[in-house]
């Protein structure tokens, strides 16, 4: 049933107190349909490139492997402002039409120019995804379940990652004579489907309530919350504006970049940065490689891939299972204790992989590592990949949430990208075993960090989180 109110109530609060319906669930889930094809065309070009038939190398091979993360820092720091201008949905419905085009144009490529910009496309889609979903999300969510609704976007990543690495399985299983002619198209064309199921649908969905309060759009406020289940009057309406910008709301902004508010940003990108320097894409990179020889069952590049999809799989059904606890619990237990348990697990986890590496021969060798790799990316889903995401969504004001969020989403894609590239030179000079130590140093400076500058977030408004950090501003400077 829909709530009502007879006049002057502020209607934030009310959407903040719903107990979220079916819709609410949907539209999450819709909302992240991007997170499920950043998940997607991340991981397919793994499975892809040993069968891509054009010549590439140098420049061309390394943009087509890791530009991605280049396309992702640019997407988002474009889709910041626009998304603050434009919208949020205008830009979920732009960011579905970007994905489509660039898996098509990747699955019907006819050259390898021509695939270099697919790939280009749909890192820009990635990033402007990555700088919308959440902030999105945050504006409608419910206090008590705002954790849960926007760690659905991390969620959606793992399993995105989990079916690209299964379709390429099948579709390689079932037609193995056709790895270099048509089966590396189809890997990379089927993330068109959800794309283009995303773009219909998301042409349906709200706008957020709060980015139309913020613009003084207010009967389509009315309209917007009336699909929440929240029916107000235009005087509700316009006595929530008026509470917005009354002194005591807005005191010492400008433009919105307040203290407090550069303060929440360094914070977010600052963990964004532990995020990706802790060391997460060791275990999806170098886990093939260590295992694949166990799963292998011939000498050929098809069984090879095939060998080396199936135990990234493996990882990845374990990361899709630790992300599914986070989304269980993190409005239980709060952001900053699930941040700082990852972080401490992964910098464990990070030791009995080196052990393994570096201390033990044969069977036990792969058995230690394995423990110590699948340990490392469940901590990191449990308590570190989602909750970034989380954060970046909630803790900035609406009038520049886009913007905010879109800066930090740039340090995760620069960071990531930092990573791709030193990491093999990294491991020529000391050994993976000494680089799992220096990453368990680095979760080790996360776990100080967080506890001394995250404040907790969960069960307050993003009004609230705001004047949180605003109020921690002041007391360090006094």
């Amino acid at each position: 049933m829909a709530d009502s109110t007879p006049g002057n109530a502020n209607v934030l609060e009310l959407l903040d107190q719903r107990a979220p319906t079916r819709f609410y669930w949907s539209l999450t889930l819709l909302a992240t349909v991007g997170g499920f094809l950043f998940g997607y065309d991340t991981a397919n070009i793994g499975s892809a490139l040993n069968f891509v038939p054009y010549p590439l190398s140098g420049l061309a091979l390394g943009h087509l492997v890791s530009g991605t993360s280049l396309g992702a820092a640019a997407g988002a720091i474009l889709a910041g402002p626009l998304t603050d201008r434009l919208g949020r949905k205008s830009l979920l419905v732009a960011d579905a039409v970007i994905y489509a085009a660039g898996a098509l144009l990747a699955a019907f490529t006819p050259n390898a120019a021509v695939l270099v910009v697919a790939r280009t496309l749909i890192g820009l889609a990635i990033g402007a995804d990555s700088a919308i979903a959440t902030a999105y999300i945050a504006e409608y969510a419910p206090r008590g379940r705002r954790g849960s609704l926007g760690i659905l976007q991390q969620w959606m990543i793992t399993v995105g990652i989990l079916i690209s690495y299964l379709v390429a399985l099948v579709i390689f299983l079932v037609l193995p004579g056709s790895a270099s002619t048509l089966d590396w198209r189809l890997v990379f064309g089927l993330g068109a489907i959800p794309a283009l199921v995303a773009l219909v649908l998301r042409a349906r969905m709200p706008e957020s309530p709060r980015w139309l309060l913020r613009k003084g759009q207010y009967d389509r406020v009315r309209d917007a919350l009336a699909r929440f289940g929240v029916e107000v009057s235009r005087s509700d309406v316009e006595h929530t504006a008026r509470v917005l910008e009354s002194p005591a709301s807005t005191a010492g902004r400008r433009g919105g970049w307040t203290a407090g508010v550069r303060r929440a940003l360094v914070v977010v990108c600052v963990f964004f940065a532990f995020q990706q320097l802790t060391g997460i894409n060791v275990p999806l990179y170098y886990g093939p490689h260590l295992l694949g020889p166990l799963f292998q069952g011939g000498n050929s590049t098809l069984d090879s891939t095939i060998a080396g999809v199936e135990v990234t799989a493996i990882m990845t059904v374990v990361n899709v299972a630790a992300t599914y606890l986070a989304f269980r619990y993190i409005d239980r237990l709060g952001r900053r204790t699930l941040a700082i348990g990852g972080f401490t697990g992964m910098a464990v986890s990070a030791l009995i992989a080196a052990a393994g590496l570096g201390m033990f021969g044969g069977t036990a060798r792969l058995v230690v590592t394995t423990v110590g790799l699948c340990l490392f990316i469940a901590c990191f889903a449990l308590g570190v990949g989602g909750t970034g995401w989380l954060i970046q969504g909630e803790v900035f004001p609406t009038d520049v949430r886009g913007q905010a969020a879109a800066a930090g989403a740039t340090v995760d894609w620069l960071a990531n990208f930092a990573v791709i590239m030193v990491l093999p030179v990294w491991e020529a000079a000391i050994g993976l075993d000494w680089v799992m130590v220096c990453f368990a140093a680095l979760c080790v400076l996360a776990v100080v960090f967080v506890n001394r500058y995250l404040p907790e977030t969960k069960g307050h408004s993003v009004e609230q989180i705001t004047e949180l950090f605003e109020r921690e501003t002041a007391s360090a400077g006094k």
